[in-house]
């Protein structure tokens, strides 16, 4: 066992998005991630969080964002505690607000994975603690820095890279992927129906970030936009909350599917594919190229453990 003492600039910070968060901060968290994979696959075992504890507020199910903090946190000493809607008064009987100030007073962090980006934004507001976007309707910051270092660790750089995103361009990963690309200086592409294209305000806040990397944003219906793309990423096509529209969907995005015919009109023959999880095969993606060598999603999942790990050694 190491105890390692773990210095971070970020300590105290929380992370919402990834909005308000440099490329080197951002490259920072990210070379933490590296460090602590080399040190999970190398059997180190650390206390970094021994006395610490976390609060996982879930209003939505999850299998890799839950293993996630929970292992993570608890491995390194750390008392992670799982909360549903079925176990706190979240927004009901109590406001979010006065749940921020309890939690706040008895916790080292809270975690929360939900529907509302104004309630990730007050329990931060609140709590005084940091607080952590597990995933909201918005973004989802934690899933996008293991997309982003699932690229690196492949490809061995990150600057200059394509990354098409194939389906829904409104949801909260095309969002995420959209900043966190742009700040990185990854070019980002969008496949996808006009109805589905990603919001203007989302595109006007990520235009500074461009001017600064040289990253570049085409969004388009026609399939010749993943031309040239170092990596195809898909999401499911029905979002949760969005299950009524699931005819609709399915019938709109049915050329948005990512197949080995698409993969092929990329033009390289090491394009990867990624997809955050969980997947329905057969829709957004085949099963021929989710379990093809193309595929890295279990690099990508196993990553997931490791960004939040890196994620709360500098926030905590």
């Amino acid at each position: 066992m190491k105890a390692e003492k773990f210095k971070s600039p970020f300590k105290g910070r929380s992370l919402l998005n990834w909005i308000d968060w440099t490329p080197e901060e951002i490259e920072t968290i990210l070379g933490y991630a590296i460090k602590v994979k080399k040190q999970a696959h190398a059997g180190e075992v650390h206390q970094r969080f021994l006395g610490k504890t976390i609060a996982l507020i879930f209003e939505k199910r999850s299998t890799r964002t839950r293993s996630s903090f929970e292992t993570a946190f608890g491995e390194e000493g750390g008392h992670p505690v799982f909360m549903s809607t079925d176990d706190i008064q979240l927004g009901g009987k109590e406001s979010v607000q006065d749940t921020a100030r309890v939690l706040g007073r008895m916790f080292s962090a809270i975690e929360f994975r939900g529907f509302k980006q104004e309630h990730v934004e007050q329990l931060a507001k609140y709590s005084g603690i940091p607080v952590i976007n597990g995933l909201t309707d918005d973004f989802h910051p934690t899933q996008v820095l293991a997309d982003v270092m699932t690229l690196k660790e492949h490809f061995g750089y990150l600057k200059g890279l394509t990354l098409c995103f194939c389906g829904d361009g409104r949801n909260n990963m095309a969002r995420s992927l959209m900043l966190i690309c742009s700040k990185l200086g990854v070019n980002f592409s969008v496949f996808c129906p006009k109805e589905l294209s990603p919001d203007e305000e989302i595109q006007n806040i990520r235009k500074p970030f461009d001017e600064k990397s040289g990253a570049k944003l085409t969004i388009s219906e026609k399939k010749s936009v993943v031309k040239g793309a170092d990596c195809l990423y898909t999401d499911v096509w029905v979002s949760m909350g969005e299950e009524a529209l699931k005819n609709e969907r399915m019938q709109l995005l049915q050329p948005y599917q990512v197949n080995k015919e698409l993969m092929a009109e990329t033009g390289k023959a090491d394009t990867i594919f990624l997809h955050c999880l969980p997947a329905v095969k057969e829709q957004e993606v085949t099963e021929e190229v989710f379990e093809s060598s193309a595929s890295k999603v279990w690099d990508e999942a196993e990553n997931r453990k490791h960004t939040i790990k890196a994620i709360m050694l500098a926030l905590i």
